[in-house]
Formats: C-alpha cells, sequence, structure tokens
C-alpha cells in the first residue's frame, strides 16, 4: 500500500510505504529531468547509512533523463525500526526493496548498490532476478575480506549521544578518515558526512541515524571462520549488465576479488577509485565518469 508522496523538497518527493509486515519504509523520489531517457535507478546504501548518501548523484541521475528512487533501509533513517532484530538481514530488506517498487509501479529498474546495498541487489537478483535491468556494484561483490567485516564489528551499534554537529563530525572523521585520507583536512566534507550519518534529537543532542540494534546482524561474527561466499547470487546478477566500483584503498573489497568477478563475468566494467576506501560516495571524478558511461550503455 502506498501512502503517498509528501510535498517536493529540495528537489525529490518523501514517498512512504507499508512493508508487507506493515512497517513503514521511506524513500526520495527524485523525478526525471523530461524527456526520459531510460529505466528508473534505485539506489541502496549501505550497512549504518541512509538515502542521504546519495543527496549529491541522486539529482544528476535525475538531470539525465531518469527517475531516482533512494530509499532508507528498515530501522535508517526516516524509515521505522523494526520491533524484531532478527529481521535486519539482507533477505527482508530485499523484500522490502521489492514492496517499494511495486508500491511506485516500477516493474524493472538499474540498481546501485553500495557495500550492504550490494548484497540486497545480489539477494534480489537470486529470487526476482526479472526487476533489475542493470547494477552497479559499489566496494561490494561475491567475497568480502575478514579485515573490513572486523573493523565494521568494532564500531557498529556502538552509538551515544553526542553534544554537536562538530563534534559529530570529528567521530566520523575519526571512524572514516582512513577511507579518505585526502579529505583529513576538509572540514565541509566531514561536516557534510556527519549531516548524512547522523540524526538530531528533540533535546538537541546527535546520535547515528540507525537503529542500534542492527549491530546483531555481527553478534555471531567470528574472525576466524571464512566470510560466506556468495558467489551463486553474483552468477545469477552477471547475467545484466554491472559496473563494479572499488575504493583502491578499501579494506572490504579486494582487488582479486574484482579479478575474479571478471573471470566469472568478462563482460564485467569496472573502477577503482584512488585515495578512496571503502565506500566511494560515488560523486568522485572516476566513479561519476564511469557512472555515467555505464548508464549510456544501459536502457
Amino acid at each position: 500500500m502506498d501512502f503517498g508522496a509528501r510535498a517536493a523538497i529540495g528537489g525529490f518527493e518523501e514517498r512512504i510505504i507499508a512493508t508487507v509486515d506493515g512497517l513503514t519504509l521511506y524513500a526520495r523520489d527524485y523525478a526525471p529531468l523530461l524527456p526520459e531517457t531510460g529505466l528508473p535507478v534505485i539506489c541502496l546504501h549501505g550497512l549504518t547509512r541512509n538515502s542521504r548518501d546519495f543527496e549529491v548523484i541522486a539529482p544528476r541521475i535525475a538531470a539525465l533523463g531518469r527517475r531516482v528512487i533512494a530509499a532508507d533501509m528498515r530501522g535508517r533513517g526516516k524509515s521505522a525500526n523494526d520491533p524484531d532484530p532478527a529481521h535486519y538481514v539482507p533477505a527482508v530488506y530485499a523484500q522490502d526493496v521489492l514492496q517499494l517498487l511495486d508500491a511506485l509501479h516500477i516493474p524493472k529498474a538499474v540498481f546501485v548498490g553500495t557495500s550492504m546495498g550490494g548484497l540486497i541487489t545480489l539477494v534480489i537478483a537470486a529470487n526476482a532476478p526479472e526487476r533489475i535491468a542493470a547494477s552497479v556494484l559499489n566496494d561490494v561483490g561475491p567475497k568480502l575480506s575478514i579485515e573490513g567485516l572486523s573493523r565494521i564489528a568494532g564500531y557498529v551499534g556502538r552509538v551515544q549521544a553526542l553534544e554537536s554537529w562538530d563534534e559529530a563530525a570529528g567521530v566520523i572523521r575519526a571512524v572514516n578518515g582512513s577511507a579518505f585520507p585526502e579529505r583529513l583536512d576538509d572540514d565541509a566534507f566531514w561536516q557534510a558526512f556527519a549531516r548524512r550519518t547522523f540524526r538530531e534529537r528533540a533535546d538537541g543532542k546527535i546520535e547515528f541515524d540507525y537503529d542500534p540494534h542492527i549491530a546483531l546482524a555481527f553478534a555471531d561474527f567470528d574472525e576466524d571462520a571464512p566470510p560466506p561466499d556468495l558467489t551463486p547470487l553474483f552468477d545469477a546478477l552477471a547475467q545484466k549488465p554491472m559496473l563494479s566500483v572499488r575504493g583502491a584503498l578499501s579494506d572490504l573489497f579486494s582487488a582479486e576479488v574484482v579479478d575474479f568477478m571478471r573471470e566469472r563475468k568478462p563482460d564485467l566494467d569496472a573502477v577503482a577509485i584512488d585515495y578512496v576506501g571503502h565506500a566511494p560516495m560515488l560523486d568522485e571524478p572516476e566513479a561519476w565518469d564511469a557512472l555515467l558511461d555505464f548508464l549510456a550503455k544501459v536502457d
């Protein structure tokens, strides 16, 4: 059931739909600059992030003539928290995305998935491949590095109230500075990063904009156990055009995995973003150029 759109804000309309289990799911809906040039693009964020991660590239893609949907997964941003944290898994997120597409009358789309968003795309490819026209996997693939997973497990869910946006910018710089070493002294970059990642509470305190219970996905994390191999899901997605974007400094998604992906999909488009780790924002010049070229080739 589509609860409709709120007023346009900053070039997008706010959509709120109901999930199959009755939660509310939020998305930003950017109208295409007419005439439309291709299928809609759906943008899916990473584990602790939300639709604001795409606030730069979403209007750019819309200006190319494509409708863009940027969703908040359950437990993030303006979407509802789930009373059962066991639902914070890619299979449920994938179901939510399909419900969102149905509510917005989008039978097929180009998927852009960052980290967890890429995993959601892989799950959809295995269960509803007809909904995916093409995909962009941003710093994620069928195999993930234990080092990156360990780093994420070390900070996810450690939510504490902060006193100011300056303090939030400092925290996000401490967590992500190694991924953006050339931006360490760029205060505006970290302030913008903080505004995308944190929220201001009614009491004026600043906190991460997600339900801390999403950390339960890492409750059984074992550094000595190999990460799951998602190659069968990748093979399903590989039947469609695909762009791989990798941060050259990424500790989660290695160059060797890109080579592995290319062996299984020789026509893979791939780009590595220098001096960036996990995960590129996709507005870096190299990433944006690759995305432009890729979208020009797909319906």
